[in-house]
């Protein structure tokens, strides 16, 4: 922090840092690993990404067989342009 905090402004910051913390511990678990956390989280991203993946793929083909385009097929099934 800066010299010009005071003393008591940096002792509120940290109360109010472990107050966020113990409060993300509840949300995430308190003796959860917050390693073993982002390892699953970063796992079930991969699925996702793969199953868009393959899902843009056969939009493609389906684009390609009713001779349109992609973004065509995209609004024909309601699908967003931003997922």
């Amino acid at each position: 922090m800066h010299a010009k905090t005071s003393a008591k402004a940096q002792a509120a910051r940290i109360q109010a840092l472990q107050a966020e913390i113990e409060e993300l511990q509840k949300v995430l678990g308190e003796n959860e690993d917050a390693g073993r956390i982002v390892s699953r989280h970063i796992k079930l991203l991969h699925r996702y990404n793969e199953a868009k993946d393959a899902t843009q793929i056969l939009i493609g083909k389906l684009a390609a067989y009713q001779q349109t385009t992609i973004r065509q097929v995209h609004n024909d099934y309601g699908l967003a342009d931003d997922d």
